[in-house]
């Protein structure tokens, strides 16, 4: 006989603090849906009030590097000079940038 929570998926949880722009990782948790994933976020990672929005996306739906392709994806491109700021020059008009 299944347990209730055999079924429930795990979920992915993204807190914006109020002082901030982007939403960063806090955790995962289990949850039978993203209402109760939402609500089981803001209380395991939101109890003093850190929060002002939660974003819940289910573990499957994340597509992540393996650390074995560092090299490939994260060496930079030096034969590709148009990507480094030296590359263009600045019009005496602009100034300091």
């Amino acid at each position: 006989m299944d347990k209730p929570n055999d079924n429930w998926k795990i979920w992915e949880v993204f807190i914006r603090s109020k002082n901030g722009l982007s939403h960063k990782h806090v955790g995962s948790l289990h949850a039978p849906d993203a209402d109760m994933a939402i609500k089981n976020a803001r209380d395991v990672y939101t109890r003093r009030s850190e929060g002002i929005s939660i974003w819940v996306v289910p573990s499957e739906a994340v597509t992540a590097s393996s650390p074995d392709e560092k090299e490939p994806l994260f060496t930079p491109a030096d034969d590709k000079v148009y990507r480094h700021p030296t590359f263009y020059e600045i019009p005496a008009e602009i100034g300091h940038m």
